[in-house]
């Protein structure tokens, strides 16, 4: 590997732990969960958590509309938007408010976590030209006013269904279902 290479794959590790240690996560022994979603950088702007919303019951379907939810975090000096986004997997992808209806641009302010997430704004892929089971990877790209571009490889939240028949205890899953 160059030198220039090197540089820059530590510049982005160490972005990377700065930004986790900034959440509460980094280190923290007593955290079980493990976050869904790609993780990437584009300009100042951090995106994490990148990823599909779980199907509910089974696969999202051809033609059907999935949500897609992430964080964003801009750390330079300068207050960005996200313009929109697109996919080869699915027609369209709107910004959309908590009720669905569709916006306009999103600001990212310098210094603040701008959360894309179930019961607020998020984006959602329209019209689904495939089958996406929980797991599986699609490519969309972010458009930024000023950070400019990057795709992600992302992945459909792998699901859990609750199975009511076998406990009655909220919150106990059982395996996904296999199809």
């Amino acid at each position: 590997m160059t030198r220039p290479r090197r540089r820059v794959l530590a510049l982005f590790l160490a972005g990377c732990l700065a930004a986790m240690g900034t959440t509460g996560c980094a280190g923290d022994d007593d955290i079980t969960h493990n976050p869904p979603g790609a993780n990437a950088r584009v300009g100042p702007v951090l995106i994490r958590y990148a990823h599909i919303a779980e199907p509910p019951d089974g696969p999202w379907a051809e033609g059907e509309d999935a949500p897609f939810y992430l964080w964003l975090f801009n750390q330079g000096q300068r207050p960005d938007r996200l313009l929109g986004a697109e996919t080869t997997v699915a027609r369209s992808v709107d910004i959309v408010s908590a009720d669905g209806a569709v916006r306009g641009p999103v600001g990212v302010p310098t210094g603040k976590l701008v959360e894309f997430e179930k019961g607020r704004a998020h984006l959602l892929l329209r019209d689904l030209h495939q089958r996406i089971r929980g797991g599986d990877y699609v490519w969309i790209t972010l458009r930024f006013e000023r950070a400019g571009e990057v795709a992600l490889q992302v992945h459909s939240q792998i699901p859990t269904y609750v199975d009511r028949q076998a406990t009655d205890e909220p919150g106990l899953t059982s395996p996904s279902p296999d199809e």
